[in-house]
């Protein structure tokens, strides 16, 4: 029965209920949000696929002594399911049961011998309680161990290592605490390996490089390693992710890191990074299940969950450990690099010009740390950056004018006391504060007006002294020294001044005179022959 997205709920239906003999039973995605203690939900010996994953299904799954003809394919994912896991669900060949409310420990799965399980995916619960060294013992076919999101703590069981076949190794965001196992060693297959938030301590193995050629993506984030990066991680030829972030790592940044194939060669990578289960149906056709890996990764300052999209994320994250020298300028060959972060370390010397090789770069995050020089302007050729974050540094000079650098936030150079220019409010030395257009026209004018000033000078003052003076004592000087010129001058003066006088006079004469004969003239005219 295939009725996955059918609106079936919210409660399970009766007729649903008298099917007894049913090998496949599809109803995920249907909107029910009943008690399976309220479905008297059989598991028969004949199942070989059942699905009730992304439903609002809750109660515990019922104890049943129960042996399958064939390994099942069971997925009750993205529930509200509560309580311990039943012992007859670990021999199914697919078990789904993440993201549930599942709790208590998972000894049940220690008294299980199944060599047929290849897929269990039990992350995003409140399962606790340390994995018994033998548990794993007896699943040599699981290629994918997924515990992630859960409340584990002790050390990683040992038996991890009888998991040949294992692909994908998930145990990130428990409590696990102690050293690598070297049973990890014979998990040659490996591709995927995520610790992230745990306990774990220790120097990062050198056989990690070694013995797991095919890893894809390795996350050792937020634990204890101490120690340096080992060289032998530059074996890792399909890496694509290294996470090796908020641990305790010292010393250089290997220069070997152009060993990574994965990211110095351009290519097509998968979207996904998927897995298939195939099984045998009672109608003899094969039947597919397909399982895609998932990780949350820091990405442009907030952690995301890819999945879809895994396959197109390349990135390598080293920030917050004790990481010094210089950052080896090999990096600039990983051009595949989507993802850069380097921040809150201890790495000196300068950022290469050279760092535009990294075309498909889109963020880029070396706060933090001890850098000094200028900020080159390749980087402005970066056209896919869209997080950039230079802070905290000993970064100098004018940040580089370009469309493209300027629409970084401020605070993604700040906290680098000698650098200056836009967007920082710190201008360099002689730049124009930029305004408005018609600031700029009046700045213009007071710049022109500063250029006419300009001209006015002490030389311009002495000029005008050195003028006045030959002027003055050219004509003053010559009268007196001269007394025929002077009398004569004097003698022009004095009758310039009787004929002014003679002018004025006649003149002010006039006047009243001109006076009378306008007002006659304003006079009304009388009739009659009568006389003015």
């Amino acid at each position: 029965m295939d009725l996955r997205f059918c609106q079936l709920g919210p409660r399970f239906p009766k007729w649903l209920q008298t099917q007894k003999n049913y090998y496949l039973l599809d109803i995920s995605n249907s909107r029910i949000s009943d008690s399976l203690s309220n479905f008297n939900l059989v598991f028969s010996s004949q199942l070989e696929y059942m699905n009730l994953s992304y439903n609002q299904i809750s109660g515990q799954i019922p104890n049943l002594s129960l042996e399958f003809t064939f390994p099942p394919i069971v997925d009750l994912s993205s529930n509200k399911l509560e309580g311990r896991i039943p012992q007859f669900l670990f021999r199914s060949g697919y078990l789904d049961l993440s993201k549930n409310m599942l709790s208590g420990p998972i000894s049940s799965l220690c008294e299980v011998q199944n060599g047929n399980l290849n897929i269990l995916d039990l992350s995003n619960n409140q399962l606790s309680r340390p994995i018994p060294d033998s548990c794993l013992m007896h699943f040599e076919g699981l290629s994918i161990l997924n515990l992630a999101i859960n409340h584990f703590y002790g050390k990683i069981s040992s038996s991890v290592g009888f998991l040949h076949e294992i692909v994908t190794l998930d145990l990130g965001n428990n409590n696990f605490s102690g050293k690598l196992p070297s049973s990890l060693k014979n998990c040659a297959k490996l591709k995927f390996f995520n610790l992230k938030q745990n306990d774990l301590s220790g120097q990062i193995p050198m056989w990690l490089g070694i013995s797991h050629p095919n890893l894809v993506v390795l996350i050792l984030r937020s634990n204890h390693f101490y120690g340096s990066i080992p060289t032998h991680l530059c074996h890792l030829q399909h890496l694509q992710i290294l996470d090796l972030a908020l641990n305790q790592i010292s010393g250089s940044i290997p220069k070997c890191v152009n060993n990574l194939t994965a990211l110095t060669q351009k290519g097509s990578p998968n979207a996904t990074i998927t897995h298939y289960h195939t099984t045998w149906v009672s109608n003899s056709s094969l039947f597919f299940m397909s399982y895609d890996d998932r990780m949350f990764f820091m990405w442009k300052g907030k952690e995301h969950e890819y999945k879809n999209t895994l396959g197109f994320l390349k990135g390598v994250d080293l920030s917050s450990n004790n990481l010094t020298w210089w950052i080896p300028g090999e990096i600039v060959e990983l051009v595949e690099l989507v993802s850069l972060n380097l921040s809150r370390n201890c790495l000196t010397g300068q950022i290469t010009s050279d760092i535009v090789m990294l075309q498909s770069l889109e963020a880029l995050d070396l706060s933090k740390n001890h850098l000094s020089g200028g900020i080159p302007s390749s980087l402005s050729h970066i056209d896919r950056l869209s997080v950039l974050d230079l802070s905290n540094n000993n970064v100098s000079g004018k940040i580089p004018t370009s469309p493209h650098l300027d629409t970084f936030i401020p605070s993604s150079y700040e906290g680098n006391p000698n650098l200056c220019g836009a967007p920082l409010p710190k201008k360099c030395s002689g730049e124009e504060i930029a305004q408005n257009p018609a600031m700029n026209g009046s700045r213009e004018h007071a710049g022109m007006q500063d250029e006419r000033e300009g001209f006015i000078s002490i030389g311009f003052y002495v000029s005008v002294a050195l003028g006045f003076i030959a002027g003055f004592w050219g004509v003053v000087g010559t009268l007196v020294l001269n007394v025929s010129l002077r009398v004569a001058y004097f003698r022009l003066l004095n009758n310039f001044k009787d004929r002014l006088y003679v002018a004025i006079s006649e003149n002010m004469a006039r006047v009243p005179r001109q006076l009378q004969n306008y007002l006659i003239s304003q006079l009304p005219s009388h009739e009659d022959g009568e006389l003015e």
